[in-house]
């Protein structure tokens, strides 16, 4: 940096300063007292405070930080250069006391352990003492194993001031929510939580959120919300990843009944196993969804053991016409078995015009030909990938020559079956008189000797006259 840029640098005021200064990790903020006398009292006034025990114990070797000598971390107080000691828990008391009561915007902490050790009952007075200074943003992963038996403080619960709230733990404390007042808060993103009255206390957090708009939901068991209705009128975004017992090897249950009354709800992510009852869904204003339900083990099964046409062994049904208002639609490969064996009906679709699907050999298209039938104002579709399971009459063809899709993108074409993915792209623009654009991504390293892109690109003297098609090679 020249003395040009360091003069303009320095006669920024110190709010812009300050402002830079936030993007940073308070670690990163607090080294650079050492720059000059300017800069000594600004972490005094930073606004926006990130500790993490990972950044903070094992920095990047190949920058030296001005910060760190032999004998702990160095910051200035009272125009004294002052050391600290190396430990975490110190250096987040030191820049705490250091800022006294000064006003908070957001307070990010992140510990896990095996690094630096951390009492947990210095965490408590941290939290206590964020909330008396107003944070409106207030972020805490925790992963501790010492830490499984006192709650988190209620006063998280009970802010006037905090309008975004961030909340993962593993193998941490307990959520308790015996009062929850969250006047402002907009934003709540839970992971891998422990409620301490299960569903009755997801409730009770809910109803204390009144303005609440985006909520995340990750790694939780769906027992926290199986009787208990997502009901929230100002609710724009929710996501909800269940965590997925099947993938730990653990039997895994329907939930009984799962409701949502979200009539201003834009966007929805959903990946859970299907419920036995769905009595309310309400996405009057859905416009995207990411949808990934599965059936347990047992339905599975029992989808091989019987034969008979149209044989359920679930009902979704009441789920997927709750949806239909969507615009954009992504679903997963399972979510297609579920519209096969769990779905009496696939409703109209009216105003979906885009349509993500992934596939998997081991999952059959069969419920794929209802669902382009029934959207008629559908024009982008999007395979990623193209392998399936076979199933008889599947006429997906067939159904895509009476449809308005413009544009068919396929992600990607692997070297898995590649003659059988070509013929499948071949038979597409043969049967979609009304497509104007194809795009084939597929994988480059399967292209040695030019052929597998040869014939890719003969594939456009099959398509009508104002189809494009364009090729794009995946670097592995």
């Amino acid at each position: 940096m020249d003395s040009g840029s360091k003069g303009m640098i320095n006669d920024l005021p110190d709010e812009l300063l300050c402002h830079i200064l936030s993007y940073l990790t308070t670690k990163e903020a607090a080294s650079t007292s050492l720059l000059s006398r300017r800069w000594r009292y600004l972490v005094a006034f930073l606004t926006n405070l990130e500790f993490d025990d990972s950044i903070f114990l094992y920095p990047d070797k190949r920058v030296k930080n001005p910060l760190h000598d032999e004998e702990g971390f160095v910051l200035f107080v009272d125009n004294k250069r002052v050391k600290l000691s190396t430990s975490f828990p110190d250096f987040v008391d030191r820049i705490l006391d250091l800022q006294g009561n000064s006003p908070l915007h957001k307070f990010s902490l992140k510990m896990v352990d095996d690094h630096d050790p951390v009492d947990p009952d210095s965490v408590v007075p941290w939290i206590h003492k964020v909330l008396v200074r107003g944070v409106s943003d207030l972020q805490l992963v925790v992963d501790m194993n010492e830490w499984t038996s006192d709650p988190l403080p209620s006063r998280i619960f009970l802010s006037e001031t905090l309008v975004k709230l961030t909340i993962k733990i593993r193998d941490g404390p307990f959520i308790d929510v015996k009062h929850v007042h969250l006047p402002k808060l907009k934003t709540l993103y839970l992971r891998s939580v422990v409620f301490d009255e299960n569903d009755i206390g997801f409730s009770k957090l809910l109803s204390g959120c009144p303005m609440l708009e985006e909520l995340v939901i990750d790694h939780i068991g769906s027992c926290v919300w199986t009787s208990c209705p997502v009901s929230v009128a100002t609710l724009k975004r929710l996501t909800f990843c269940c965590e997925n017992l099947k993938s730990c090897g653990m039997h895994e249950e329907n939930p009984n009944n799962v409701s949502f009354d979200t009539p201003n709800l834009v966007y929805l992510e959903y990946a859970e196993v299907i419920a036995n009852n769905y009595p309310k869904v309400n996405f009057d204003s859905l416009v995207e969804a990411k949808i990934d339900i599965w059936m347990t083990d047992d339905q599975i099964e029992e989808t091989f053991r019987d034969n008979e046409e149209n044989y359920m062994v679930g009902n979704a049904t009441d789920f997927i016409v709750g949806i239909c208002n969507v615009r954009v639609l992504y679903l997963s490969p399972d979510t297609l078995e579920v519209l096969t064996y769990c779905c009496k009906q696939i409703p109209i679709f009216n105003n979906l015009t885009h349509l993500t699907m992934k596939s998997n050999p081991k999952v059959g298209w069969k419920s794929l030909q209802k669902l382009l039938k029934n959207s008629p104002k559908l024009e982008t579709l999007v395979f990623q990938g193209l392998l399936h399971r076979e199933t008889e009459e599947e006429g997906v063809a067939t159904c895509l020559s009476s449809s308005s899709v413009k544009v068919l993108k396929i992600l990607f074409i692997s070297d898995d079956k590649i003659e059988k993915q070509i013929e499948k792209v071949k038979h597409f623009l043969v049967t979609m008189p009304r497509l104007e654009q194809l795009v084939l991504h597929y994988d480059s390293s399967i292209d040695g000797d030019m052929k597998v892109s040869s014939q890719l690109l003969m594939l456009s003297r099959l398509a009508s006259p104002k189809c494009k098609v364009q090729l794009i090679p995946l670097v592995t």
